[in-house]
């Protein structure tokens, strides 16, 4: 099963976690606001830990590396537990290094350099970051017509408020934020605030993703059933 197809919500929650004892409750928090998926940021040094934690105690959850730099990253992620990965810029061996341990990796990109770039290595779903500073809904819409085969997640500078103008993209097939996810709260433990919040996320999205890829991030890999 794909990455895509193990989303119930087109909403994937950004997470820096500091202290990796946080995560297991943090994920079960999310999860039972409806939030599934989720990217703990290599960021930190409690990020393995966590992301190791929470494969092991939420199945319910799919969880993933973010901020993955280099290929040792992408190693570690994988041993760690992840499910997939993303990376705040596009690197070759980075790429190629997820697809050889068999982690399923969204690259990001800024420009329709780094775009035709990654088309290249056959990644087919990317990062569009930082959204805000790069233009947001507005460039998006500009790549529509001339990458039709790709679709993209957008994320950095992006709250609630943001949230549908962005999931009404046809070629937006996720968002990532941090906003439910507030450091004061994550600080207080404060579990049922946070749920609050995941669950209003989950309101403001709507519906889950309506398409579905075949190994879309593996380069190299078909992928059929992309609705251009």
């Amino acid at each position: 099963m794909s990455f895509l197809e193990r989303m119930s919500v087109a909403v994937i929650p950004v997470i820096v976690i500091e202290r990796a004892q946080d995560a297991v409750p943090l994920a079960r928090a999310l999860a039972a606001g409806g939030l599934t998926t989720l990217e703990v940021t290599m960021r930190t040094p409690a990020a393995l830990a966590a992301i190791g934690l929470i494969a092991e105690q939420v199945p319910q959850v799919q969880v993933g590396a973010g901020t993955v730099l280099s290929p040792d990253d992408a190693r570690a992620a994988r041993q760690a537990g992840a499910r997939f990965a993303f990376a705040p810029g596009f690197a070759p061996d980075t790429v190629l290094a997820a697809r050889d341990c068999g982690l399923e990796f969204i690259p990001g990109v800024m420009t329709p350099s780094e775009i035709t770039a990654a088309l290249a290595l056959g990644c087919r779903l990317l990062k569009f970051f930082p959204a805000g500073a790069a233009g947001g809904p507005a460039m998006l819409k500009a790549f529509a017509s001339p990458f039709g085969a790709v679709r993209f997640c957008p994320t950095g500078g992006i709250g609630a408020a943001q949230l549908p103008e962005y999931l009404a993209l046809p070629n937006v097939f996720a968002v990532g934020g941090s906003w439910m996810i507030p450091a004061a709260l994550l600080q207080a433990q404060d579990w049922p605030g946070i749920e609050s919040r995941a669950r209003d996320a989950v309101r403001l999205a709507g519906t889950a993703p309506s398409d579905t890829l075949d190994s879309p991030v593996l380069p190299g890999k078909p992928t059929p059933g992309l609705r251009l």
